[in-house]
């Protein structure tokens, strides 16, 4: 379950904020906290994560698959549970 924040704030004004645990996504205007997860979900993202970068990672280097990461575009700002982007877009 989430529970959306009512506060009036830009996209730039969010991520201006300091980061909370469990965090905090900007969609369509409202703020909403993320639930926070627990352990089997913690350990099927762990596992799926790694069973994505044992493939995808070695040469010729296909993709990486990143755990919690916040990804900003458009009008909104969320965490993915997992974020999987093509190795010449992986924000290193």
């Amino acid at each position: 379950m989430t529970s959306t924040i009512t506060q009036a704030l830009t996209k730039e004004e969010f991520l201006k904020l300091p980061e909370t645990k469990p965090a905090r996504e900007y969609i369509n205007g409202d703020v909403v906290q993320k639930p926070m997860p627990k352990g089997k979900h913690s350990r099927l993202q762990l596992r799926l994560c790694n069973s994505i970068n044992q493939i995808a990672e070695p040469p010729p280097q296909i993709a990486y698959a990143f755990p919690e990461l916040r990804c900003s575009f458009g009008m909104g700002s969320i965490v993915h549970d997992i974020a999987v982007f093509l190795w010449s877009r992986h924000p290193l």
